[in-house]
């Protein structure tokens, strides 16, 4: 029964890999920059307003001052995840304990990212973007009621994106970019012991993706002007270990993960020298993650797939700036984020997704000609995430040995400096 419980391990290791708390759908990191998230990121495929357009969409480069532009954000992210037990029963029968529920699984993290664009012509830009798609650090108690399906987890995926766009004309700009990300984790599970505490299992691994993006930027009028972005899914070849010492486990694993696409139109509309109004519709293909499946370096299944049954997800945002005086812009912004997964049996103790709020406040300091700073605030209300989550103890998962059932309450709040130059 130990190897099956051992089996039983690897799927939920590889399925933390990118977990939840990162504050998008599922598991995608937001606050990529303090200009975006002082107004939710509402329109920020079309704002143009400073180098990190990189990310939302490039062809935005083009409207930047020509020569070198540079900004360097840092967002603080505090998570708050707490669950509590509704329900479930000790492992295998009863014969390990409950636990408790795990105390505060979230926690205060930083968001780094860099911009850069160079103008080789009035027409043409290349630009440069260094930051995290997706991150996350989640820790339980070690007592922790879910703990034989998650108990702590440590993620950080770095993409490097090289852009290069062009003016067609006074109305158009086109944009397309390389997308690299690197990807390193790490995860740890309890693993039940008869007669004895919990030992530990430990996923350690990495790998690399490649993928793109296009973007347009179309100036409909002199006020205003519509902006379409697209980036791919990006497939990781994950490549790692996983250890369980009480048990003298020691192997390799593979598995394949695909994160989604996803396709941005957002508008930008100057009502007046002072107000500007700002709004998009986001589309996440998150359906094509249904399922994880580890697999032995022999090329066999080494356990059932864990199901995740993801569904395609949006956001809609709006927002609004304010010119006050020559030095200072304000911001404010709301946005409404619908969760990927589908129902309780679906959600795991790693990523408790559910439906999420911004109310966001922000703004732009304009230091020297040549030098800014931006500041944005954003408070993330997410909705109640139930889960009746089944573990099984087998590879064909015949032998229920817990079903996980209770309620996740989460927020998050968010605190992002920017600092831009051009010269």
């Amino acid at each position: 029964m130990h190897k099956k419980i051992t089996l039983r391990l690897i799927p939920a290791l590889i399925a933390v890999t990118f977990s939840g708390g990162a504050f998008a759908a599922a598991f995608q990191l937001t606050g990529q920059s303090a200009s975006g998230v002082g107004i939710a990121n509402a329109g920020a495929a079309a704002a143009a307003e400073d180098t990190s357009t990189l990310y939302y969409n490039p062809a935005g480069m083009t409207y930047l001052p020509e020569g070198h532009n540079i900004s360097f954000a840092t967002t603080l992210l505090d998570r708050s995840t707490h669950f509590t037990n509704e329900g479930t029963v000790g492992y295998a029968a009863g014969a390990f304990p409950v636990g408790d529920n795990g105390g505060n699984g979230g926690g205060l993290n930083a968001v780094p990212a860099l911009y850069y664009s160079y103008s080789l012509a009035p027409q043409w830009r290349l630009g440069l973007a260094i930051n995290p798609t997706f991150a996350d650090e989640t820790e339980y108690d070690k007592n922790f009621v879910g703990r034989y399906s998650g108990l702590k987890t440590k993620i950080r995926v770095i993409n490097v994106n090289p852009s290069v766009a062009y003016k067609v004309n006074d109305a158009l700009s086109l944009a397309v970019g390389i997308n690299f990300a690197k990807a390193n984790v790490e995860f740890q599970q309890a693993v039940p012991r008869f007669g004895q505490s919990d030992g530990l299992g430990t996923l350690e691994g990495d790998a690399t993706g490649w993928g793109y993006n296009l973007g347009l930027m179309y100036q409909v009028s002199k006020d205003t002007r519509v902006g379409l972005s697209y980036r791919s899914k990006i497939k990781f070849d994950l490549e790692g270990s996983q250890t369980v010492p009480v048990l003298g486990v020691d192997r390799a694993i593979t598995a394949e993960l695909t994160t989604p696409d996803t396709a941005s139109l957002a508008i930008h509309h100057q009502l007046n020298p002072k107000w500007a109004v700002l709004a998009d519709y986001t589309w996440t293909g998150w359906s094509s993650l249904q399922r994880l499946e580890p697999m032995t370096t022999t090329g066999a299944r080494a356990v059932a797939p864990l199901r995740y049954n993801f569904k395609d997800t949006y956001r809609v945002g709006l927002g609004t700036t304010y010119q006050l005086n020559d030095q200072w812009m304000l911001r404010l912004g709301v946005a409404f984020d619908k969760g990927a997964v589908p129902d309780d049996a679906s959600r795991t103790m790693t990523v408790p997704d559910q439906d999420r709020t911004w109310l966001a406040i922000g703004a732009k300091w304009k230091i020297t000609p040549k030098a800014s700073l931006d500041i944005g605030y954003a408070h993330l209300f997410v909705k109640d995430a139930k889960t009746a989550r089944n573990v099984y103890s087998d590879v064909n998962e015949t032998q229920l040995r817990q079903t996980v059932r209770g309620k996740f309450e989460t927020s998050a709040d968010m605190l992002s400096l920017q600092l831009n130059y051009a010269f």
